[in-house]
C-alpha cells in the first residue's frame, strides 16, 4: 500500500515567491539600498524602478502578483500556512 501525499500548487507558490524575494532583497543590499525600504515602495507603488536591475531582480519581482506577494508576507507574518 502507498501513502498518498497531498501536494499544494499554495505551497510551491509561496516557495517561489520566497524564492524570488530572497534574491531581490540581495541584490538591493548588494548595491547599498536599503531592501525593506525599496520593497515596500515597490509594493505600494507598483513601480518598477524601486527595484535594481542588478542579478535581474527588477524582472524576477515583476513575475509575482502584487496581491500574490501581499498575502504571501502577511501570511509568514503571521505564522499562518
Amino acid at each position: 500500500m502507498h501513502d498518498t501525499m497531498i501536494f499544494s500548487i499554495r505551497d510551491n507558490k509561496d516557495e517561489s515567491i520566497k524564492a524570488i524575494l530572497t534574491t531581490v532583497y540581495k541584490s538591493l543590499e548588494e548595491k547599498g539600498y536599503n531592501p525593506i525600504n525599496q520593497i515596500v515602495g515597490y509594493i505600494l507603488s507598483e513601480d518598477p524602478t524601486y527595484i535594481t536591475t542588478h542579478n535581474n531582480a527588477r524582472n524576477l519581482i515583476r513575475k509575482i502578483e502584487r496581491d500574490d506577494l501581499l498575502e504571501a508576507l502577511l501570511k509568514n507574518y503571521l505564522q499562518i500556512k
